[in-house]
């Protein structure tokens, strides 16, 4: 299904990045993979490319312009315009805190990572998928970015102005054949939700058991979505256009 797919994600050094990085690499897929920590992105390119997936892996803050630019063109160069965006990286800040107590910079620059790089990253892949009349878009979002959340701070704003960006994006490109759309994954066991929640004393899911939602969206069975908010653990789909 996804054989020779350009699938593009950001964030893929770890957690859920990480997880759709190999699946997608399972699946046949071309996958373009950065992260701001190279270490643990050369593990995640080995073990794709024992997979046997054609890899890009490039070390880029995608919040920065110049290293979106970077890591799209190599892609391009390498295998054409980006037929599936991840938007998937982001930051959750100094932890649990007050916005009472939220130091202003620190406030600033999660607002600032969280949501200028979907902006920069999908403004950057749009003229490839544009001139092909299709891709697929997909940000990740989170149960904080529709209810606020004590102690969740910035993180949770941002992820509010993700699903805004998110709906605006989708509306501006409704007639062009390209659709964007948000999935919630929910609580995972990752490095941000212990950061998030420090003292969780409850089982949390694995995020390579949870993709359905995210292979849908990147399959042409859902060409149709656009604009609309997902909850991966509560979606179920079985690759043949059977889903609840």
């Amino acid at each position: 299904m996804f054989k020779n797919k350009v699938v593009m994600i950001t964030g893929a050094s770890k957690g859920l990045g990480r997880a759709l990085a190999v699946k997608f690499a399972e699946e046949g897929a071309k996958v373009a993979i950065c992260a701001r920590n190279l270490g643990p992105l050369m593990e995640v390119e080995k073990e794709l490319k024992t997979l046997g997936a054609e890899v890009v892996a490039l070390e880029a803050d995608v919040s920065d312009a110049r290293d979106v630019d970077r890591f799209v063109s190599v892609t391009e160069e390498a295998w054409g315009s980006v037929d599936v965006l991840f938007n998937n990286a982001s930051v959750f800040g100094p932890g649990p805190r007050l916005l009472v107590d939220y130091p202003e910079e620190e406030f600033l620059e999660v607002l600032r990572i969280n949501t200028l790089n979907p902006f920069l990253v999908t403004k950057r892949v749009l003229p490839g998928m544009i001139s092909r009349g299709s891709g697929s878009i997909i940000n990740l979002t989170s149960e904080a970015g529709k209810t606020g959340f004590a102690e969740w701070g910035a993180y949770g704003i941002s992820k509010f102005a993700v699903e805004g960006l998110t709906q605006t994006w989708a509306d501006e490109l409704s007639e062009s054949g390209i659709r964007v759309n948000m999935v919630d994954p929910g609580e995972m066991d990752t490095d941000m939700h212990d950061k998030a929640v420090p003292s969780c004393d409850y089982p949390l899911a694995a995020p390579i058991d949870h993709l359905h939602v995210f292979l849908y969206l990147a399959s042409d069975e859902s060409l149709s979505e656009n604009g609309k908010r997902f909850e991966a653990q509560e979606y179920e789909w079985d690759g043949r256009g059977e889903h609840e």
